[in-house]
């Protein structure tokens, strides 16, 4: 397991230690699931940019549609 050391302001670390507060958790947590997130963002893009190459613009761009209509259908629930 590997240490990370990060600066950052007092406003920003009171901040993620209220948010980390509310989840329950501990600023170490919170980092670390901040992290997973970010990379399986990272992960996801680089996965459809290798596909996007080799597949079919049109029907990627009405995945991509169908997509954000189911995005924005959950975040109006």
């Amino acid at each position: 397991m590997g240490t990370l050391t990060i600066r950052l302001s007092d406003d920003k670390h009171t901040r993620l230690k209220e948010l980390a507060q509310t989840r329950g958790i501990s600023i170490n947590k919170l980092i670390e699931e901040l992290s997973t997130i970010a990379l399986a963002e990272f992960d996801t893009m680089t996965r459809f940019k290798a596909l996007a190459v080799t597949g079919n613009p049109k029907e990627g761009l009405q995945l991509l549609a169908k997509l954000d209509s189911l995005l924005s259908t959950q975040q109006e629930s």
